[in-house]
């Protein structure tokens, strides 16, 4: 108890000495915060104060900080203009004076270039693009200099010399440069000489190489890095070859205005694959995974291949749900029987599940659209090929840029999330255009529409999943308006459902094969249901007015008596079976397509018919991203009931840019006997074979033949042979949709024609 006062006193007395320190610091710690009274600028000449002090942040009244000058020194630099900033602070009795002494850059007054003499002045002056009355930036002179060396050695003087000289007035502080260039003479390539190349020819090895010899076709020009890459790509022939050990450099001689290159190739022995042995399995039998193994004992022993198979083990594995699993190839060159023994030695690790699947980067999508094209679930085996299905099938959606599978560890052992990441494309647009069709000739179009629809999401409307599309055309012979909407899933289930509105008008127009003038006007309902990832059923019903007039007078009475209107009522059944890799870019897989159809009989209308239309098609994959894509097309149309023929609207037409190239539109199969206009038949088969290849990210180069016909009765189907062409085109991606140019070549004489004779079809489309 006593010590009650003594401890009191103590925290009193500690009270006030922190006290008094704050009460005497506090005045200096707010006076030392010092203001800037006034910036200046000095040195500068050309720049103006305003300008200077506009690409600062430090402004008037602003606390003193030297953190934020010294990025205004940086901001200054940035400009180009001044060869050195510097700032220093002055006192005075109003506050803080900045200012910033500048050393601006010279002025460039003059660009002189000497020596050229075997190029053209004005490619060397675009090339450097520096403008005099600008500032003089030596770094920019600098990359000029060696922008020309460049363009010489392009051009074949590879021994060219570039130097600059600045001369600098410093009262007017302008300078003129001077670039001096020293073209010598152009040296090309006489000789290429490969030594040591015990196993192969030289003519084989000069084919790997781009770097080529003069000729009378050939320019000989040396680049270097050209060269680099030769050698590499003659390391990696040899390799693939077996000759793991090889080694490859080059000699570079100049004489006599020739370049001679010497290739030196030191082979080494070459390897083939002895003992082939699998370690570590357990879960998988070791005929499974030597199934799954394509080396074999004798072959040629290639490390990427061994790599490759390793890949392949693996895939096997996480196909199974073990994404653990590893792989690692081991290779042991055996002195007894010499060859390379390859063991793939296993760590198989436990079955990965999945915990949780987490949904990012979708702003407008809704995760259920996502999570409804999944093929993987909560709980699922991590199966590689649940996780490539979903992906392909995210992927034919065409929402997304991007699409991003990884995984992160659960909340417990064995347990994974799997992490569905996408960038989002833009789904919704606006196009319009014009151009020229050898279907529709001249044409403008505007379409409204949004791949990603959502009519309960105001007022966006974007997230669903669902395509609604408006669309109108007006052309020299033709007229079109549409509106479609399909909603693709309905009662949270893959039952689709949508509708179409149209108007479609074509006029008379011999050239494309239309012999009368045609309006039609309808509608149709549709559902369809996916059975399986790959199997679609539907059914539809459909409603349309079809009027015919404008028939020619010369014409015979059967195609006379299509003239009239009809009503069209419909029920259509579709089958399809879709197995390609990619719905918008298909480069494998194969798409099978039935569909049959019943107008009339107790459905009402005004003719009575059943049509068959059935496609298949087939892509195989080549080299360089280059597809064969082979397609089947048929058809068979017949009339039942009250009709005693198919009304020439639901016939069968072939020839032109979207059946048989090389030939008139619809020009392919029965015409009238006087006018020569097409009438169509009841039975059609077409065939196309197109081998497509990448030139650039936006052109494709296309070869193909078509063959097909068009019969008049359907008893007639493959008599009398068929027409066929060949002929080359491009495609082209355009922001207003693709464009196709072919030139088609026909093999046979075209019904009503007398010689046969190429023909160019050019079209605009809205899907690539």
């Amino acid at each position: 108890m006593e010590s009650l006062p003594y401890n009191f006193a103590i925290r009193y007395w500690k009270r006030k000495v922190v006290f008094f320190v704050v009460g005497v610091s506090l005045p200096f710690f707010v006076f030392s915060q010092e203001k800037i009274f006034k910036i200046l600028v000095e040195g500068n000449k050309v720049i103006s104060t305003s300008n200077v002090i506009s690409k600062i942040k430090v402004k008037k009244g602003d606390v003193y900080n030297e953190a934020v000058l010294d990025r205004d020194i940086k901001n200054l630099y940035a400009t180009g203009y001044f060869e050195s900033v510097e700032v220093e602070k002055r006192d005075t009795p109003q506050g803080i004076v900045v200012v910033f002494k500048v050393k601006e850059k010279p002025i460039l007054k003059k660009v002189v270039l000497r020596g050229i003499k075997r190029v053209r002045r004005k490619e060397i002056e675009n090339l450097i693009n520096l403008k005099e009355r600008g500032f003089l930036d030596e770094y920019k002179v600098k990359k000029a200099s060696d922008k020309i060396k460049e363009f010489y050695r392009q051009k074949g003087f590879s021994q060219v010399e570039v130097s600059y000289r600045i001369d600098l007035n410093k009262e007017k502080n302008e300078a003129q440069l001077t670039f001096t260039i020293e073209e010598k003479s152009v040296m090309r390539i006489k000789k290429v000489i490969i030594k040591g190349n015990k196993s192969f020819p030289r003519k084989k090895i000069i084919k790997l190489m781009k770097t080529k010899e003069a000729g009378f076709f050939r320019r000989g020009i040396f680049k270097e890095e050209v060269l680099e890459d030769d050698i590499e790509r003659i390391k990696d022939f040899y390799k693939r070859e077996g000759f793991s050990d090889v080694k490859v450099d080059y000699v570079v001689e100049y004489l006599k205005k020739r370049i001679y290159i010497t290739i030196n190739i030191q082979e080494g022995r070459r390897y083939f694959i002895g003992e082939v042995k699998v370690k570590g399995n357990e879960k998988l039998s070791s005929e499974l995974i030597n199934k799954q193994i394509k080396i074999k004992k004798g072959e040629i022993f290639v490390e990427d291949k061994i790599n490759e198979q390793a890949l392949k083990i693996q895939e096997l594995y996480f196909n199974r749900g073990y994404i653990f699993a590893k792989v690692e190839p081991r290779s042991f060159f055996n002195p007894q029987t010499e060859k390379v023994d390859v063991t793939f030695n296993i760590t198989e690790n436990e079955i990965a599940y999945v915990e949780k699947i987490k949904i990012r980067g979708n702003v407008k999508t809704k995760d259920k659209v996502i999570r409804r094209e999944l093929r993987i679930y909560p709980g699922d085996k991590f199966e590689g090929e649940k996780v490539r299905k979903s992906r392909q099938r995210l992927e034919n959606l065409g929402f997304f840029e991007e699409i991003r599978f990884d995984t992160e560890p659960g909340s417990r052992p064995n347990w994974e999330n799997l992490i569905v990441e996408v960038k989002e494309a833009k789904t919704g647009y606006l196009s319009f255009g014009g151009g020229y069709s050898s279907i529709s000739e001249f044409m403008g179009f505007i379409e409204i529409r949004q791949r990603n629809f959502d009519y309960r999401n105001w007022p966006t409307f974007t997230g669903g999943g669902q395509d609604l599309s408006v669309y109108g055309s007006w052309g020299t012979i033709t007229e079109r308006y549409e509106v479609s909407f399909t909603n693709p899933w309905i009662f949270e289930k893959p039952i689709s459902f949508g509708f179409d509105g149209y108007k479609k008008e074509h006029s008379r127009e011999e050239d494309v094969g239309y012999g009368y003038e045609e309006k039609i006007k309808g509608g149709a309902l549709r559902l369809g249901k996916e059975i399986t990832d790959y199997l679609k059923v539907g059914v539809s019903y459909r409603f349309e007015t079809v009027e015919i007039t404008d028939v020619v007078e010369t014409a015979t009475r059967e195609l006379k008596d299509e003239e009239g209107k009809n009503d069209l009522s419909s029920v259509y059944f579709n089958l399809s079976f879709d197995r390609r890799d990619n719905v918008f870019n298909p480069s494998k897989g194969t798409y099978f397509s039935n569909r049959i159809g019943v107008t009339g009989g107790v459905l009402g209308g005004d003719k009575d018919f059943v049509k068959y239309w059935g496609e298949v098609a087939f892509y195989f994959p080549i080299l360089s991203k280059s597809v064969i894509e082979y397609k089947v097309r048929a058809g068979v149309v017949t009339s039942f009931s009250d009709s005693d023929k198919v009304p020439i609207y639901e016939r069968f037409f072939a020839g032109g840019s979207s059946t048989i190239r090389g030939y008139h539109e619809r020009k392919i199969g029965p015409i009238d006997p006087v006018t020569e206009d097409p009438i169509g038949g009841e039975s059609l088969l077409v065939t196309n074979v197109e081998y497509k290849y990448p030139l650039t990210d936006f052109l494709k180069g296309v070869v193909f033949f078509d063959s097909g016909n068009v019969w008049e009765k359907k008893a007639d189907f493959l008599e009398g042979g068929m027409k066929s062409s060949l002929g080359v085109g491009l495609r082209v991606k355009t922001p207003i949709g693709p464009i196709s140019l072919d030139y088609g070549w026909p093999l046979n004489l075209e019904p009503g024609e007398e010689k046969r004779k190429g023909r160019f079809h050019f079209n605009i489309s809205r899907g690539f």
